[in-house]
């Protein structure tokens, strides 16, 4: 068992900086999932640590020791790249072996398990050129698992699968990965992915960590507003207010309607803010209250397990609300009352983007 570091790594290219002041720890066992938009640095920061790049500033330890100038074969590294990487004139069965040093039985029954796994037990005798996307996927996973390395890098490994294989795959790699004792660092574009495989998720964004947390805290707790928008399907609602302090409660105007936006906790009025709804915490009715904001619905978009509701508030504001699929959902055109509740708001600085005051949300996703 090893511990993964990342210790103030950076890493430039001309004037790009998709690294700068990187630090991470990932234990033996944890699955954590680097998590951000194209181009915010993930994959330089895996080939980094794999060997294939070395880092400007900072150290990279396995186990306590440091891996910065080692080769990439005696870092104890697994990586399954995006694109594959297999060899052409190899079959399925040869490139899943093709790391290990055993030989004989032993490399035929590792093979037959871990293909088993994943489900590409039928098709070793095959080449690459004769595999779907989703199996050169799969056996390139295989190969990055079956040495048992002390550090395991998976780098999109879901992307070129279908939506039926891949909901499959969030289902059951976590417990794949878990069988073995690897620090395992997973990187996504797709936060439903980060959410449903990692313990933890790393926000990178634009070559810096702007948040380390589980998955349930990275949704209820987002540091900044634009973590916030990236978790999240609809994305979140936001409108500008300025809050202040009345009996205990922070209030603000929303689209012409005063609304409490949690517990003042000590804080005094603020200034301009994002204040931030999830939809699915708003409440949509017909009946009019003093703390609901009047609004119309634009459209209704079915997505089976929910209802996405386009609405307009009074002020020209445009939210999403996400409805139970049995909930009164009125129709286009039709006038209604938006509401929710005091823990469901955020709020974020209007000038930095950064989350303001204690988390007052009591539930996650």
């Amino acid at each position: 068992m090893a511990r993964l570091e990342i210790n103030s790594v950076s890493k430039a290219f001309g004037a790009a900086r998709p690294a700068d002041g990187l630090s991470l720890a990932v234990e033996p066992g944890e699955i954590v999932a680097v998590f951000g938009p194209s181009g915010s640095g993930k994959t330089v920061l895996l080939r980094m640590i794999a060997g294939m790049f070395e880092p400007d500033d900072g150290d990279i330890t396995v186990g306590g020791r440091s891996v910065v100038g080692a080769p990439p074969e005696r870092r104890g590294i697994g990586m399954a790249f995006q694109n594959f990487a297999l060899f052409p004139h190899m079959t399925a069965r040869d490139n899943i072996a093709s790391g290990l040093r055993a030989g004989g039985n032993e490399v035929a029954s590792r093979v037959a398990a871990i293909s088993k796994l994943l489900k590409i037990e039928h098709v070793l005798g095959h080449t690459p050129r004769e595999l779907s996307n989703g199996q050169k996927q799969r056996t390139a996973l295989a190969r990055a698992l079956i040495g048992n390395p002390d550090v395991l890098l998976l780098d999109d490994p879901l992307r070129n699968v279908d939506a039926k294989l891949r909901y499959e795959m969030r289902l059951e790699l976590p417990n794949l990965l878990r069988r073995g004792t690897a620090a395992v660092l997973y990187v996504t574009q797709d936060y439903r992915e980060a959410m449903a495989i990692a313990d933890r998720i790393a926000v990178l964004i634009d070559g810096r960590l702007a948040q380390v947390a589980t998955p349930a805290d990275i949704y209820a707790q987002p540091a900044s507003v634009a973590i916030a928008r990236l978790f999240g399907d609809p994305t979140i609602n936001l409108a500008e207010v300025s809050p202040v302090a009345e009996h205990g409660m922070l209030s603000a105007m929303v689209a012409g309607a005063r609304m409490r936006v949690g517990a003042a906790d000590g804080l005094a009025s603020l200034g301009a803010c994002w204040l931030g709804v999830r939809p699915e915490d708003l409440v949509v009715s017909s009946a009019s209250a003093d703390d609901a904001i009047p609004a119309r619905i634009l459209a209704i978009t079915p997505m089976h397990e929910k209802a996405v509701l386009l609405l307009r508030l009074a002020d020209g504001t445009e939210w999403l609300a996400a409805l139970p699929p049995d909930a009164p959902q009125g129709a286009a055109d039709d006038g209604v009352f938006v509401r929710f509740a005091p823990d469901a708001a955020m709020l974020f600085d209007r000038a930095t983007g950064l989350r303001i005051g204690p988390s007052h949300r009591l539930k996650a996703a």
